[in-house]
């Protein structure tokens, strides 16, 4: 397969990219296809249009709309439950040949949706939509998927491959898991956030599984070459590009077993913009945001783009937000970093108002 995404040979500076984004408007992620606009009208249709009533019989649906997962109550019990896909990050493990990434992945990026709505994983089933089914490759995912099982502890109870040549030209790669809630513990929605709450932020471990649609369209326009390292770093670029979503399992069920936690987020597509979806008649104020470093300072200034993009497209550090009551911070932070999460940090606060807002940044969400 290849080497590469450009044929230059040049190394993977993040200088390659200023000249072009000078020249030029910067990339956006809706000019590569991604309209979100599109994406949320084309949605609001299919909700419209599946409209149905189903008898009480089948479980009482929670009515929470636009959230990390969906809940149902049957009987007494709560269960939660979502699907994800790994998205064209794939395009990128082909690229390469390096396919246990992508296996973790999509453990990861449905886990972590649950964890948003404070539910233990219990079960995940897979899809994997082909092309010509290659044993190594199929290999490869599943010891990937196994890292991720571990990690979550989750169970893999079955999956669907489906060989569909004329519908797909490669691969991909999808999941849905199922969640609960133990004995005393109720889902955790944002809707009892407040003014004054805290706002903890848990370090990502790159870019997870967002935003490769225009990550590599930059590596192509700015013909980068992938199997070099950036200046400084010992890996190659497109090793790091591939690292696995971070689970957040294990620090979210600290504070959950603790009862501390008063909302939760996973900062997936759409960002930042993701905490709109807790809770709507309150302003998420991130004042204390760690500086982008890292692959995020070099995705900036390769792209040129501004920081209102940057932070609706890519999660730029932070992966998972915790609020808390502000009594609680310390006994929060010292929970997490029994779990092994030693880069918590405080990055805000609940206030008066709506949207998320980023004073250093100058940027303003007001909507999803």
């Amino acid at each position: 397969m290849e080497a590469h995404l450009a044929s230059s040979a040049g190394a993977a500076s993040p200088s390659a990219g200023a000249s072009s984004s000078a020249a030029s408007p910067p990339l956006t992620y809706a000019a590569t296809g991604v309209r979100q606009d599109l994406v949320a009208l084309a949605l609001g249709k299919l909700l419209a249009a599946a409209r149905t009533n189903v008898p009480p019989g089948s479980g009482q649906p929670v009515k929470l709309p636009g959230h990390f997962a969906g809940l149902i109550r049957l009987g007494r019990e709560t269960v939660a439950i979502t699907t994800d896909n790994v998205g064209t990050k794939l395009l990128l493990a082909r690229t390469l040949d390096r396919w246990e990434e992508v296996g973790e992945d999509v453990v990861a990026v449905n886990v972590n949706d649950l964890a948003a709505v404070g539910a233990r994983p219990s079960a995940l089933v897979d899809y994997i939509a082909v092309q010509t089914p290659v044993p190594s490759v199929f290999e490869a995912i599943g010891k990937g998927m196994a890292r991720g099982l571990r990690e979550s502890r989750c169970h893999l109870v079955g999956g669907e491959t489906s060989v569909v040549p004329d519908l797909v030209k490669s691969l991909d790669l999808s999941g849905t898991a199922l969640g609960f809630f133990p004995h005393g513990r109720s889902p955790v929605t944002g809707s009892q956030l407040r003014p004054g709450d805290v706002l903890i932020g848990l370090p990502s471990s790159g870019f997870h599984a967002n935003g490769y649609t225009l990550i590599r369209r930059l590596l192509e326009e700015n013909a980068v070459d992938v199997t070099r390292a950036l200046p400084g770093d010992r890996l190659p670029l497109g090793q790091r590009l591939l690292a696995p979503t971070r689970i957040y399992t294990r620090p979210v069920e600290s504070l959950m077993d603790a009862r501390l936690a008063v909302a939760l987020a996973h900062i997936s597509g759409r960002g930042l913009r993701n905490l709109i979806r807790l809770n709507g008649k309150v302003r998420f104020l991130l004042d204390q945001l760690p500086p982008p470093e890292g692959m995020f300072r070099w995705v900036a200034t390769l792209s040129g783009l501004p920081s209102e993009e940057l932070y609706q497209t890519f999660n730029m550090g932070i992966g998972f937000i915790v609020a808390v009551r502000p009594k609680q911070v310390d006994r929060a932070l010292g929970l997490l970093r029994k779990s092994g999460e030693k880069g918590a940090r405080v990055i805000g606060r609940i206030e008066k108002g709506r949207g998320v807002y980023l004073p250093g940044e100058g940027v303003r969400y007001e909507t999803y």
